[in-house]
């Protein structure tokens, strides 16, 4: 429960609700169909999470990145942090949500939209990877979760990892929000591990407690070759040195192995959906 100050702006777009609000302990918020996004108070932690341990796995430092979704803008700011990235592609198909953010909330995208590396795209973000032909270093995937018949519900498919995996440089990674992890609702970020590793042959679960949600949330980091999880507390300490000029404000080394340690209840969970068929849940695996 949040208690709002004041509606900033609101509308209904073709794909869904959107709101902006003032909210009394942690400033503006996102709010989607209902849901809040991220908070201008805690989305550091969340955007940390979400990019980071993609960027720093990749083999070598990267050039090329694509977010699908992240209509805050926040999540490619993150990625223009690092001085090597030339190119960033964002596919956001809901252009309106992205304007209400572009004017709303600065505070989360800080320029980034008029970053001259940034090429923003709305369009279907499926359709978008099956034209392309070019490949990216680091794909990250930040889409509300697949409401039926909502805008994202295509883009949380074995086919559809496929084309990431396919667009990704033979050293690159990805990363994707998936879902809540706390107890009794682990069966969409379980599913989504399960459907990567159909795809991925190195794919890593993790979490961060996003104080605004109220509730520990899912990450996935998905590779051809580097695994997040074989990266001592050191070593990517030593790579934010050498890759992000000023440090991050929520992930470290000692971070990513505490984020990357899952409890034993949610490696109970990923291991029994491994042995679930793939036709269990078609939304997922289809």
């Amino acid at each position: 429960m949040h208690a709002i100050v004041r509606t900033v702006a609101a509308l209904q777009t073709k794909f869904q609700q959107a709101e902006i609000m003032e909210t009394a302990s942690y400033g503006k918020v996102l709010v989607l169909d209902g849901r809040i996004q991220s908070s201008q108070a805690d989305e550091f932690i969340y955007h940390d999470a979400l990019v980071h341990p993609g960027m720093l796995t990749t083999e070598a430092s990267a050039r090329t990145a694509l977010v699908i979704g992240g209509g805050e803008g926040a999540t490619l700011r993150e990625i223009l942090r690092y001085p090597s990235i030339t190119r960033a592609v964002m596919v956001d198909i809901d252009g309106e949500v992205v304007e209400l953010c572009r004017r709303h909330l600065p505070e989360m995208h800080q320029g980034a939209f008029e970053d001259r590396r940034t090429e923003v795209r709305h369009e279907d973000a499926r359709g978008y990877l099956e034209r392309t032909t070019e490949r990216f270093d680091f794909i990250t995937i930040d889409l509300v979760e697949p409401l039926e018949e909502g805008p994202a519900c295509m883009l949380f498919t074995r086919e559809f990892y496929t084309l990431v995996h396919d667009r990704l440089t033979p050293g690159g990674t990805m990363t994707m929000q998936a879902g809540m992890t706390k107890v009794g609702e682990l069966g969409f970020f379980s599913a989504i591990h399960r459907t990567l590793r159909e795809v991925f042959p190195v794919v890593a679960g993790y979490q961060a407690f996003i104080s605004c949600f109220g509730t520990p949330w899912g990450f996935m980091v998905a590779s051809r070759k580097v695994d997040p999880r074989g990266l001592p507390a050191g070593a990517v300490d030593r790579l934010i040195a050498e890759r992000v000029p000023g440090g991050l404000a929520h992930w470290d080394g000692v971070t990513q192995a505490h984020c990357l340690a899952l409890p034993k209840y949610i490696r109970v969970a990923l291991d029994a959906q491994t042995r679930v068929s793939t036709d269990a849940n078609p939304l997922i695996v289809a």
